[in-house]
């Protein structure tokens, strides 16, 4: 289960960090994201994982929003049958133009020239496997959508994803949720 929520928080964090050039606000943000996939292998696990989590005892399920709180997350059900996460971005994370990230492996991600408030990136990773390429239109410093494809492996096999995302500040205090810290190399 934990694999599911991070390799999907990763997904839209770690490729919209790497494709980010236009400032944030600071505070926390809910990031909303809705994925396909060309098997439903992502759908099933996704929908597995709630499951899960609902069946918990309170106790543990408190025990799970807590180390996910830990980790810069907070997920819940987003609308549309997406999945929704509260990350903080910190004031010195905003004037370095960087979002969160929690991905695994090198990730290289690669801008092509924008247009106005909209921005073409491409990206590949070595663990999980995975490239693909997105847009990502700006709406001023409090929001953005992002539309992403993408080629990764899942149980051994090539798997085709796309994913529609929308980040949204939601204020200057984080609450409980800490920033996401880099996973160490």
């Amino acid at each position: 289960m934990k694999s599911t929520s991070l390799l999907l928080a990763g997904a839209t964090l770690a490729f919209a960090a790497g494709a980010y050039a236009q400032t944030t606000k600071p505070g926390l943000w809910e990031i909303t994201n809705k994925m396909q996939s060309s098997s439903g292998e992502m759908e099933k696990a996704m929908a597995n994982m709630e499951k899960q989590m609902a069946s918990m005892p309170p106790e543990q399920r408190k025990q799970m929003q807590d180390m996910m709180a830990k980790q810069g997350m907070s997920m819940g059900s987003g609308s549309g049958g997406g999945m929704s996460m509260k990350v903080c971005i910190t004031k010195e994370m905003a004037e370095r133009n960087e979002l969160p990230q929690q991905q695994q492996g090198d990730c290289k991600t690669t801008r092509s020239p924008g247009s106005g408030n909209t921005m073409k990136f491409s990206y590949a990773c070595t663990q999980p496997p995975s490239s693909g390429e997105g847009v990502m239109t700006f709406n001023g410093d409090t929001g953005y959508t992002m539309k992403m494809n993408t080629t990764t492996t899942v149980k051994g096999k090539p798997e085709k994803m796309t994913m529609d995302a929308t980040g949204k500040w939601l204020s200057a205090d984080c609450g409980n949720i800490k920033p996401i810290t880099p996973p160490k190399k």
